[in-house]
């Protein structure tokens, strides 16, 4: 349904995005959620078809050649990061495709409810956990736990969401987290299984196996869809990098569709500007 006040997408209410990822599946077709750090990206990943973009603050880091997992640290306030990039660069050229926002939920210097309010207004159709504490492990994880900055805080906030008539798509690493989202109202569940592999700032060694990456996301879909068979369920992270990755995950999983961040937007502006540069440069003066 288009915005009344623009004719185009954006905002979506909750079972119009939930309408549309289905009807991308009664075509016998994967849902393709990508992450966007600019405009341009957002722009081409339209074009290219996405079923969703979703908004991360380590997509700012991401494009300026760092690792994703500076999205974690504390080099700058991620819930005004996604929000700057929806405002400005991303919401302002995406016509119709529902753009979703991350949302720290841990947050703890923010009233959920009220930036969720002001994630509505803004034109999200969505919210997403990111930056997630679903992937800090360890005695961090439990001092995070401990003190007020856990995991629960982002399964509040997608309960919130839920009341708030926002489609939410959330990371969840564990069985446990899964059946927790569900419990929440989560419209989508991403099994992640860790930072992407490759490229020019993927990892290698923190990466599990491709067997382990499939015997971990059945689990986590299996344990949402006891609590909710309507849930949707996407792949994410770990050696899920490439299509032909993404075609093993579906054939060996119940996961319907990908979520690609640094697969998509970093992977692609890799190789295609390396290439591009490099037929540039292969121009020769001869005949001067």
């Amino acid at each position: 349904m288009p915005n009344p006040w623009t004719g185009k997408g954006n905002p979506y209410t909750r079972q119009e995005v939930r309408d549309r990822l289905q009807a991308t599946l009664d075509q016998n077709k994967a849902i393709i959620a990508a992450g966007a750090g600019t405009g341009i990206s957002a722009k081409f990943i339209e074009k290219g078809g996405a079923d969703l973009i979703i908004i991360y603050n380590s997509g700012r880091f991401r494009m300026a050649g760092h690792g994703s997992t500076a999205g974690l640290m504390a080099y700058g306030d991620a819930n005004a990061v996604a929000m700057e990039i929806g405002e400005f660069e991303v919401l302002p050229v995406v016509e119709e495709v529902p753009v979703i926002c991350g949302v720290y939920g841990s947050d703890p210097r923010r009233r959920m409810w009220h930036h969720l309010l002001k994630v509505k207004e803004m034109g999200f159709s969505g919210i997403n956990n990111f930056p997630t504490h679903s992937i800090v492990d360890g005695h961090f994880r439990n001092v995070l736990e401990e003190t007020g900055m856990g995991f629960e805080k982002e399964v509040e906030m997608v309960r919130l969401a839920t009341k708030m008539d926002l489609f939410s798509i959330v990371y969840v690493a564990t069985p446990e987290e899964a059946r927790q989202m569900a419990e929440a109202g989560a419209d989508a569940i991403i099994a992640h299984v860790g930072t992407t592999v490759g490229g020019s700032i993927g990892v290698v060694e923190a990466s599990c196996t491709m067997d382990d990456a499939i015997e971990r996301t059945q689990k986590i879909v299996e344990a949402a869809r006891e609590v909710n068979p309507q849930i949707f369920f996407l792949a994410h992270g770990g050696p899920v990098n490439t299509p032909d990755d993404v075609r093993i995950i579906l054939d060996k999983t119940d996961a319907q569709g990908f979520v690609g961040a640094s697969s998509l937007e970093r992977m692609g502006v890799e190789k295609s500007l390396t290439d591009l540069t490099k037929s540039f440069k292969a121009l020769t003066l001869e005949g001067k």
